[in-house]
Parts: structure tokens; sequence; C-alpha cells
């Protein structure tokens, strides 16, 4: 029975009382009661597993498990499992199990009572024990083979030495982050909780477009002993934007909506008082309008305006245009032309937005989940009507971003509490408020034509699409001008013309989504030349193989290219290729009701911003107590910044890595190294970090008056050069300290030369661009047009692989999120806004993956590296798309690729 005094429990060994309400939630109690946050919330729902604990070695979700249910048992928690399963955390780390690290408590705790009752699992009984547990960022091979080596199944690596000095970039090294991600230390956004924080909630609109006013807010308030903030609170300029000559999303919505779940209102005050309150008498009155949730409609003459501002609601429209594509139509062999619709996609990371804000000797500080912290720091300096000096934003660990935490969330909101009440603010998300709230990917509908000669060689190609950037801007600039650079594929085009437009509607905003629109474009590009090839009487591979861009080529913007990897990638798949199709074949021959296809597609993407500016800045110091610390300011979603970067610093030093301290994202210690999106950062970022260590060396051997092949060490107050004999040490003692506490420091920036476009898309978008294709395998059934994807292969060119294993981490959850994007997610606004409705990959629809590291070096980039994040989704729909129709015969023109669309597709190719 439960104690009068509370619920006796054994938490990770020890006795212990929980001092809560019977019925609170188990995963509450070990947060907030206990301070166990390793335990981690992604929907209080029980769909994503996160919460994960052992109740007597049993996995419940302690998200659905009253507390009352743990009385008298044994608990076990992820900040208890080294304690019974410590080679299961190593085996994590050693394989790069842990990405973002927001699910990794979960996968361990369900893994662990696996192994307890199964000591020799097989793959298929570890895959069922993981099927409650959803990683966003993985793709999960990673964690089932961590799993089978920490039951002894043969799969461990040689081990490995740490690197020597100059030998960091290459070698495949463990997350110098990896530690807390796996015992529970790691601290996201919802386990920032400083003492005496006020609880905020948000009062949002249940309709997709209405006027409204506010009654007595004040009283209501009152009434219930909690505060109310509005529109009228806000001190600075109530509009913020992630593109500043695009700024026009209210923190707090003044009078109108555009959008269903935008805030209006926000609550403070103790916690349980808020979260008791029900919003349904709050003092509001709706007029409800005609909501515009079609492009086409918003597009339409005489359609209401969304922003009264702008003539139309086009946001922007971008363009590219070489050559002469009507006549080179005209002088085709073969055209083909086809159409293809995207919708909504709900980037679906576990961790729900979340943060705290409190006040700092006059300055208002946030930790929060962020991709961006300066950006974030200006957004909300000009909220506040506070110079950004008075602003610090330092991210908490993100758990999982993919390109809507580009985007302000909760932080106007916990930053206004702070800044009004003086007192710590707090806010976590909902599941549900998470999806309905923040930004997309833009849902397309695009059209396009292409033709080619005799022999098969691109002529001439035209691509029109609308992008659906919902209520407000956000990201809708960089997409529009993003994909006409990109939708002619990685391929020799003389004649081009393509537009996009970003339109604006009542949905939720359509933002950056890893890939910024060039994964819609890719997907009717590369099924239009499946058709091509056809039409041309050619194999599918042979015909990207004839048509990629070489060296020396110009792309449709005229850039001439160098560093193209795309046709090494190609020719890596062409053996996969032939014994896939020889499988399919025979395949097909045996059976009836199931068939086999084989489908390709390519990509490449630009790392950066489209000709603008891109900077990143890097600071490397000495301490007088002769440490070494590099200021790395690239926020880390998962992606491994915190890792690759200091390899390139390192070697670029000539040290070891384990020479190195780290200061982490923060606007108030480190500089700006831009947002962490685009795949920019190790190009941008990573040459930063070279010239940082370049610079750092070549002073020290200066000092010392030493020859290139010079060795650095450290030691206790001092610094060693040697060279053979000669041996010379500097005196950091004697040296004056600097305003950031060195002795000796460098700070350096790299800006990638690109140039601004001009009417025609002509110039140099990007400095550097990243390639792949990928390979997929696929069995239809044509009876219930089901699909199941057997196994991908992706061959990626990454320039100079910096760290291998992290390279293959980033290609297999591409993968997922490109396998989901064709298969299974379609965010409906009001209908799919939890993680049960809206279904992502699990490891069951997970296939076999095999990654390729193709390493073609760009001239720009860090040792010639490459960006990677974006790429690794982009071929992945279209070449599970042709590789239905290659099974089927089905073309399937509106994703995702659902089984009623794939039947109807049957059925349409069969006349």
């Amino acid at each position: 029975m439960k104690d009068a005094a509370g619920i006796t429990v054994t938490v990770n060994g020890t006795p212990t009382v929980l001092g809560v309400a019977p019925g609170r939630r188990l995963s509450e109690a070990l947060r907030e009661e206990l301070g166990l946050r390793g335990t981690k919330v992604g929907c209080d729902a029980g769909d994503c597993g996160a919460c994960t604990v052992l109740l007597d070695g049993a996995p419940v979700c302690a998200c659905l498990t009253p507390s009352v249910q743990a009385e008298g048992r044994d608990l076990r928690t992820v900040e208890g499992l080294a304690e019974i399963r410590s080679e299961l955390q190593a085996a994590f780390l050693r394989h790069g199990a842990a990405q973002c690290g927001i699910c990794t408590p979960g996968m361990l705790m369900a893994a662990a009572a696996l192994l307890q009752a199964n000591a020799a699992p097989t793959r298929a009984e570890v895959e069922t024990a993981l099927g409650g547990v959803l990683c966003r960022c993985t793709g999960y091979a990673k964690i089932v083979t961590a799993i089978l080596d920490a039951a002894g199944q043969g799969l461990r690596p040689a081990p490995q030495a740490a690197p020597a000095a100059g030998q960091a970039v290459g070698a495949r090294i463990e997350r110098l982050d990896g530690g807390p991600k796996v015992d529970g230390r790691e601290a996201f956004g919802a386990d920032i909780a400083p003492e005496r924080a006020l609880w905020v909630r948000a009062v949002r609109a249940p309709h997709f477009a209405a006027r409204f006013s506010l009654g007595d807010v004040t009283g209501w308030a009152a009434a219930r002993g909690v505060m109310v903030f509005t529109a009228a609170d806000m001190p600075g300029r109530n509009l913020f934007g992630v593109i500043p000559d695009c700024a026009d999303q209210p923190a707090l919505a003044a009078g109108r909506i555009r959008m269903r779940g935008e805030a209006v209102a926000a609550i403070a005050g103790e916690r349980a008082r808020v979260e008791a309150l029900s919003f349904d008498d709050f003092p509001v009155d709706w007029q409800e309008e005609t909501a515009l949730l079609d492009p086409a409609a918003a597009r339409a003459g005489g359609a209401a305006l969304l922003h009264a501002d702008r003539p139309e609601n086009i946001l922007i429209g971008g363009l590219v245009h070489s050559g002469d594509p009507e006549a080179g139509l005209a002088a085709a062999a073969h055209v083909a032309e086809g159409a293809a619709e995207t919708p909504f996609v709900e980037h679906a990371y576990i961790e729900p937005e979340a943060g705290a804000a409190w006040m700092e000797a006059g300055t208002l500080v946030i930790q929060a989940c962020t991709q961006a912290p300066v950006m974030d720091r200006d957004d909300i300096a000009g909220l506040m009507g506070l110079p950004p000096e008075q602003v610090r934003v330092i991210p908490s660990a993100i758990g999982g971003g993919f390109g809507s935490k580009l985007d302000l969330s909760l932080q106007p909101l916990i930053g206004l509490v702070a800044l009004k009440t003086g007192r710590p603010a707090r806010m976590i998300y909902s599941r549900r408020e998470s999806m309905a709230t923040t930004t997309k990917r833009h849902p397309a509908r695009m059209t396009a034509r292409a033709g080619v000669d005799a022999a098969g060689r691109l002529l001439a190609m035209e691509f029109d699409g609308d992008f659906d950037t919902g209520a407000y801007a956000s990201w809708g600039p960089t997409v529009a001008v993003r994909v006409p650079v990109h939708a002619s594929g990685p391929y020799r085009i003389p004649n081009y013309h393509a537009e996009a437009r970003a339109v604006h509607t009542n949905g939720p905003p359509s933002g950056a989504f890893r890939g910024f629109g060039v994964p819609q474009a890719g997907i009717l590009q590369e099924t239009l030349f499946d058709d091509l090839a056809e039409r041309a009487g050619m194999d599918r591979l042979a015909f990207r193989r004839l048509n990629a861009l070489r060296d020396g080529d110009r792309s449709v913007c005229g850039q001439e290219m160098q560093g193209v990897g795309i046709g090494d990638c190609l020719e890596a798949l062409q053996q996969p290729w032939d014994e896939a199709l020889a499988a399919a074949e025979a395949f097909n021959a045996a059976h009836e009701g199931l068939r086999r296809g084989v489908g390709v597609a390519s990509c490449w993407y630009g790392c950066g911003n489209t000709g603008m500016p891109n900077p990143s800045t890097m600071r490397l110091g000495i301490t007088v107590g002769g440490r070494l610390r590099l200021h790395q300011g690239a926020t880390d979603i998962g992606q491994g910044s915190n890792t690759v970067i200091p390899q390139i610093c390192a070697d670029a030093l000539g040290v070891p890595l384990d020479q190195f301290d780290f200061v982490g994202p923060d606007t108030a210690l480190t500089p700006d190294a831009g947002k962490t999106s685009a795949s920019r950062q190790t190009v941008v970022s990573g040459n930063a970090a070279l010239k940082a260590g370049q610079a750092l060396r070549a002073r020290l051997l200066a000092m010392t008056n030493m020859g290139a092949a010079a060795e650095i060490g450290f030691a206790p107050g001092v610094v060693i050069v040697s060279d053979g004999a000669q041996r010379r040490q500097i005196d950091l003692k004697a040296l004056p300290v600097d305003a950031h506490g060195y002795a000796i420091a460098v700070e350096e920036s790299y800006d990638p030369p690109t140039e601004a476009l001009d009417e025609n898309g002509q110039g140099r978008p990007y400095a550097v661009y990243g390639y792949g294709a990928h390979l997929a395998e696929v069995e239809v059934d044509m009876t219930l047009g089901t699909v199941r994807v057997i196994r991908l292969t992706a061959a990626h060119d990454l320039g100079q692989v910096i760290n291998p294993l992290l390279a293959e981490g980033q290609i297999e959850g591409g993968v997922a999120q490109g396998l989901g994007l064709a298969l299974m997610e379609e965010f409906i606004p009001g209908r799919t806004e939890n993680l049960h409705d809206y279904l992502i990959p699990t490891v069951g629809d997970m296939p076999e993956i095999r990654p390729i590291l193709i390493e073609t070096p760009d001239p720009e980039g860090p040792y010639g590296a490459k960006g990677l994040g974006e790429h690794a989704l982009i071929p992945t729909a279209p070449a599970i798309l042709n590789a239905i129709r290659h099974a089927s015969g089905a073309k399937v023109t509106r994703l995702p690729a659902l089984p009623h669309r794939v039947l109807a597709a049957i059925r349409e190719a069969r006349g």
C-alpha cells in the first residue's frame, strides 16, 4: 500500500519516497520531484517512448504510468543504467547511436530490458523491442547495431587509439559530446529549471483566420491568481522573422490571427495553478473569417490579403534562366512533362520546444532549444526593446531541429515574462502545441517538362512551382530562391527556365526543413528524368551518368563547377544497380501478387546561404595556466559539429584532440558561427576553425622562431614547441592577458566567396556543393498497394570525410526522413497534431541502408570537405517513387505514396 507520507519506491537502487499525488505522471515525479531529468518527455501520450523506464525490469512509458503504480517496486532510469548495463552505453558511443540524444534514454532502457530477458537477441528481436521508441535522427541502424554489439554478437569494431597530432580528420572518432547523451546528464530545454520560475502557457487561436478582441483579462487573471500578458505588453516592435526584411510574425497577435494556434496571450504563475487552468472562459471574442488554405485560391484575383502591406499573397518569387528553353525543347528528339504535389511535412523532432528565461545583472538571459543563437538574440532584442548586448542566448542541448528550431517559438513569451516580472520563467510546449504552431516543410505544386536529343543528352528544361509558405514569411524567401537553382538536379542543361513562388495561406508557417524546398523539386525532376530515359530507350542509371555535371561544366546559373562528385556517386552505384535489377527480375518471375522494382535518383545541394554573406567566426585561446580552449559557437543539433569542427581545428593547429577544452554556443562567450542550417557548418565554420588553428600555429612558431615542422605541446603555465633536438618554451605567465582572459589568442572568420544572382538567376550562389545518389529496392503488393523498401544504397560525395562514423549516421537518418516523405508523412492542420495520427518511420519500417562515402575534394572546403546534412535526404523519395514505378507501373504524383494512391496509379497505368 502507499505510504501515508508518500509513495515508497526503490529508485536506481536507493529507497526513495515520492511526495506526489498518486495519479501524477511518473515522468513528472522523476523529473520535477527527484530531479532525474534523464528521463525525457516527448509526447505525454506513450507515442514516442522517450520516457521509457524500467519497473521491476520491465519497460514502461513513464508519461502514462501513475506514480502510485511504482509503490514498493524497483524503478530504474537512465541515470542508474551504468550499474547494470554500462556496456550498452559504451556500445552506443562506439557506434554513433546517439545523435541529438533526446530519444537515447528511452532507447537504452528498452534495450536494457531486452538484454536482461534475452542475453543473445536476434536482429529481429532487437527491432521488436525498440518498436515503441521513436528516433528522428539516426535511421535506427546504428542503434540496432550497438545493441547487438553489447549483446556480444560480434559487431564490435576494432579498438582505435586516439588519433595523433595531425590525424584527427578522417578518423572514426566517437562524439566528443556523447557521454552526457548516454548517461542522462545532457540538459535539453525542458531540463532547464531555475528556482522560483514562473510557469508560462499560451492562449491560442482555435481558428485559421479571425479578428478578435480581448475583454477583462486583468480581472480574469486576478481571480485565478495568475498574470496575463498581451501584445500591448510587448516593449519593442511586435514582429519577428528569420529574414529581417520579411519580419511579419507577431510574438502575441494584436486584433487579428492568421493561423490556427497563434498565441494571443501568455499566462504566467505558479506551475500547479497555471497547469490547472482551462482557457475555455478566457475573455476573448472571436470573429471567424474565411480562411485561405489553398495556394491557388490565395493567388486568385480578389483574394483577401493576409498581409495588407503586400500587394498580393505571393511573398516572393525566384527565377533562374539560361539559354533558350523554348528552342531547346522544340529541337528535342524526346520531350517529357510531368507534375507533382507534396504536402505539409512535420519535423517531428522528439523534443518539443522548451526553455527558460531570467534576468542577470540587467541582461535578459534565455536558454532554450535553438539552431541560431545570434539570430534569436537580435530578434528578441527587437521584440523587447533592448539593445542586443542586453540579451544573452544560450542554446540548450537540442533534441532534433532539422530547420524548425531556426525560428523563434517560445523565446519571446518567456523573455517577456522574465523582463516584466524580474522572476525566471519556464515554458514547455505540449506535443500538440509544438506540431500545431511551429514551421513545416513547404507543400508544393510543381510542373516541369524537359527534352533530350536522339543520344539522350539533355537539351532543355522548364520548371514551375508554387510553395505554400503559410501565414508568415519564415524561410519562404530562401525556398523560393533556392528551388530554381537546384531544380535542374546535378546535370548539364544548356537551356533552362525555372520559377518558384512562396505563397501565403492561412496554414502554419512553412520554414526550413532539411533541404529548403530542394527535396520537393527533386521529386519532380528525378521522376521526370525516368520518363526521359524511357523515351530515349536508355537505362535509367546510364541516362544520369551521361548527363551528370563534370568539372569545368557550367551550372544553370552560369557558374563554372569544380570538385563535382556526382559522376563518382553514380559510378559507385553501377554494380549495386546491375545486381538489384537482376534480383528484381528473378523475384518477379517467381511471384504473382508481389512485384519488386529498382529506382535511382541524384541530388546536389549548395552549402550555405544563396548568393549572400554567410560568415562564421572561431576563437582559439591559451590560458595563463596552459589550457587550450576553442570557442565553438556552431550549435550541434545531432549532426556532429561539436566533434567535426574540433577535428578540423586540431589538425590545423597540429595537436591531438585531447589537448582542447571547449566553450559551446553562448552569445556572451562565443563569436557568431552563424546558424546551423543549409549544411553550412562543416564548410563555413570548419573553414573558420581551420583558419584559427593555422593562425595560432603560425603565432606560436613565430614566437619561438621554429620551423613549419615543429610540434606543439602544452604544460602548466607554458607552451612547448619542439623540432627534433630543439625545444623552446613560451612562459605564459609573462604575457599580458587579453579581454577574454587569454595569454595568446586568435579569432578568425570565413565567409564563402559567393555572388548575388542577377535578374536571370545568373551568378555564383554557393562556393561549395555536395552531391549524392540513392538506389532504392522496393516491393509492391499489387493487391493492397502497400510498399516495402527492402534496401537503399546511398552514395554521397563529402569531398573529404572528416568523421566517417558521424557521416554514416547522417546518411542513415536522412534516408529515414526521405522514406517518411515518400510513403507516410502528411501533416493536416487541425487533424494530425500528435505522433499517433502523424506517422514517422519506426525501426520496423527501415530497410537495410548501405552508405557509400565518396571523396571528391572541393577546392574551397576545409581539407576539401563538403556538407552532408541536407543532401542525405534529397534523393531518397524520388528513388523510392521510381522504384515503385519500375515494380508496378504506378506513377505516383501526389505524396505520400499511400496505398490508395499507389493502387489508383496502378489502375491508371493499366488503362
